[in-house]
């Protein structure tokens, strides 16, 4: 690598471990933030979930903004904006304060994701880019995974508010990199900011989430339940029409006419809705019903951690040499196995006789799952898209956590007991076999580079398509752009 590929590396890696750190970090606290500020179930869902809300629902606004503004401005942009917020969580004096705190890091954290891995995208090319999605999703995975062991250090040794400390050291590391790299932004000429989009995106998103997590207090057929669903339903539906009909989408349809694109986030919306419900509900219930100090619970995925940060890079070049429908066919479905097994945890939950077995396998699965995915998905289109591209991915990976969290109350019950907790990972195991079953049916096993020219033929085709559309509403200059 050149110097200016490896400083690309190493803030695209800061920057995304920040967002996904504080996804992760949150659930060891739950239950030391719900005994200081009361509220529950209920308080714990929402303050994973309104976090997710806005990262999933603005993450494909921060595509479009880093493509008018500029990838670096925008990642600068978000880095600050993810310290204050962090700061504002961390001082939240009621449960309220920190939903609100919350929702506000997500939109600093939208701004994160997208922009940092267009950049290895964009500076990357051939087998070294599939070497560098593979490093990215080591690191970036890895956040998911030390971020309970270094918020259950904080919870037990001071407090559950220094959790979003964590996120401090980072932000400024990158922004000093940031400043050593120089590089200028490339922006793309005549694109446009689908701001209706966003707003429907976020509504769409926000309501149904609501009426998920507030049934169990309010009841179905509570009118503050059902009209906020129907809404919500309705205003989804009209941004799907919006990203058909805008002259420059927030999410063009056409992507998804590219097969491995289309399929790839299929399975990410499997496969991490599956992830977010697994580690939420073993986090929990280590701590609640097990006994568990934060620290431990934290660490109890800590062999999941050492596999992806070991192994990524090997499966990501594999990949790449290979194809990725073996890794994306093999690595969920031996992850749900491991969930499988973690069915023999009970009250007690012994950690070499329970749960650590199931932990090494679904270590493994998911180590040979995440590199060849984000290889196959962003693999398949034109690097000229990989703004939109990642975002797309990144945004569908959060939404299916945040939904999956949402169901928490429905999936297990009101209370996290042994029965709703083996539920849960019933639940998970089911979501990432069929992650694994979509993948092996749907991609297609081609080497990157084949994989890459037939993306680029296949969204040339699609793009196309929506060509004749957009000339039939006389947006002919913002079409050529797209395509």
């Amino acid at each position: 690598m050149t110097r200016s590929q490896r400083l690309v590396l190493v803030i695209a890696v800061l920057a995304s471990f920040v967002a996904f750190l504080d996804g992760s970090v949150i659930n060891v606290a739950l239950p030391a933030i719900t005994a200081e500020l009361g509220g529950g179930l209920s308080l714990q869902q929402w303050v994973v979930d309104a976090y997710l809300i806005t990262l999933g629902s603005l993450m494909l606004l921060a595509g479009s903004l880093s493509d008018v503004f500029g990838r670096i401005l925008v990642l600068r942009l978000g880095l600050i904006g993810f310290g204050i917020t962090s700061v504002m969580c961390a001082l939240a004096p009621t449960g309220e304060f920190l939903i609100v705190a919350r929702a506000l890091q997500g939109v600093s954290g939208a701004l994160l994701v997208p922009s940092s891995l267009a950049l290895i995208l964009s500076t990357f090319r051939g087998p070294a880019q599939g070497k560098a999605i593979g490093l990215w999703t080591a690191w970036t995975s890895a956040a998911f995974l030390v971020g309970p062991v270094l918020g259950g250090l904080f919870v037990d040794l001071a407090s559950w508010r220094l959790v979003f400390a964590i996120n401090l050291l980072p932000i400024l590391v990158t922004l000093w990199l940031l400043l050593l790299l120089g590089e200028r932004d490339e922006r793309m000429p005549g694109v446009r900011i689908d701001y209706l989009g966003a707003v429907l995106g976020v509504v769409g998103l926000g309501l149904p989430v609501f009426a998920l997590i507030e049934q169990a207090n309010y009841g179905l057929a509570s009118p503050v339940i059902w009209v906020p669903l129907a809404i919500g339903v309705l205003a989804f539906a009209g941004f799907i029409y919006r990203q058909r009909v805008a002259p420059s989408p927030m999410m063009p349809l056409g992507l998804f006419r590219v097969r491995n694109f289309a399929v790839g986030n299929a399975a990410t919306v499997l496969i991490y809705g599956a992830l977010s419900l697994g580690t939420f509900v073993l986090a929990v219930f280590l701590q609640e019903s097990g006994g568990y100090s934060a620290t431990l619970a934290g660490a109890a995925l800590l062999p999941v951690t050492v596999l992806n940060i070991a192994l990524s890079p090997l499966f990501g070049s594999l990949a790449g040499r290979f194809g990725p429908r073996l890794f994306m066919t093999v690595g969920p479905i031996l992850g749900g196995v491991g969930f499988l097994l973690m069915l023999r945890i009970d009250e007690s939950a012994d950690y070499l006789t329970a749960v650590l077995p199931g932990i090494a396998v679904f270590g493994l699965g998911l180590t040979i799952t995440v590199a060849p995915l984000t290889a196959a998905v962003l693999g398949s289109i034109s690097s000229r898209q990989a703004g939109i591209g990642s975002a797309v991915n990144n945004a569908l990976s959060r939404i299916a956590g945040l939904v999956a969290i949402a169901l928490l109350g429905v999936i297990v019950g009101s209370e996290l007991d042994l029965d709703g907790f083996h539920r849960g990972l019933v639940v998970t195991a089911v979501l990432l076999i069929l992650g694994g079953v979509v993948s092996a049916i749907g991609i297609r096993n081609a080497s990157v580079a084949d994989d890459a020219v037939s993306g680029s033929g296949e969204q040339a085709r699609a793009g196309g398509s929506q060509q004749d559309d957009v000339h039939k509403r006389g947006g002919d200059d913002q079409l050529e752009e797209q395509a």
